[in-house]
């Protein structure tokens, strides 16, 4: 399975082995308010999503990374792709503990997820979804250089949508340097 790396972090896919540190992030209300409808995860739904997480990488060959800081032991969250439920799409996901928030994490691992499922994995067209509430998630979403598709149901609530095209990928590129402060 592969393990990406950018400037600041390292992505491995999750494995059985992480339940510690996902079950503390996982449990955690602030990090959980947005993700999902469950709120935070009691430890046997951290089991349960977890096993999740791994039998998509089985299944499908892609899925939920733990993200750490190169020089940092332990994940300080987790973000991947996984099938959309209820579509046949492909989302781009993502959720960090409260001591990496305001970093510029969420942008840099979600462009490289991107990148890889554009380049590596062939994919034609990426979304994401988020409460209309999550202004940071749908910051990252305009930084990537995704297109706002509108309010869709599900699971109980309405959800923004939004989709990513390699063209419009690439296209945002300066934006994502400019949020990193580099050139492109």
């Amino acid at each position: 399975m592969p393990a990406l790396i950018t400037a600041r972090l390292e992505l491995q896919p999750m494995e059985p082995g992480d339940l510690a540190w996902y079950a503390e992030l996982a449990g955690d209300a602030e990090v959980m308010q947005y993700i999902g409808h469950a709120g935070p995860l009691s430890h046997q739904q951290a089991i349960e999503r977890l096993a999740r997480y791994v039998r998509c990488w089985e299944e499908h060959g892609l899925g939920m990374f733990g993200v750490r800081l190169r020089e940092e032991p332990l994940p300080v969250g987790w973000a991947g792709l996984q099938p959309l439920s209820g579509t046949n799409e492909i989302e781009v996901g993502y959720a960090f503990g409260r001591a990496a928030w305001g970093r510029g994490y969420a942008t840099e691992v979600a462009s490289a997820i991107v990148q890889w499922g554009f380049a590596v994995l062939g994919l034609e067209r990426i979304v994401a979804v988020a409460s209309p509430e999550n202004t940071g998630s749908r910051r990252v979403m305009d930084k990537l250089g995704m297109r706002y598709e509108g309010v869709r149901p599900g699971s109980g609530h309405d959800s923004v949508y939004y989709s990513l095209t390699p063209a419009a990928f690439t296209r945002a590129a300066p934006l994502r340097a400019l949020a990193r402060g580099t050139t492109p």
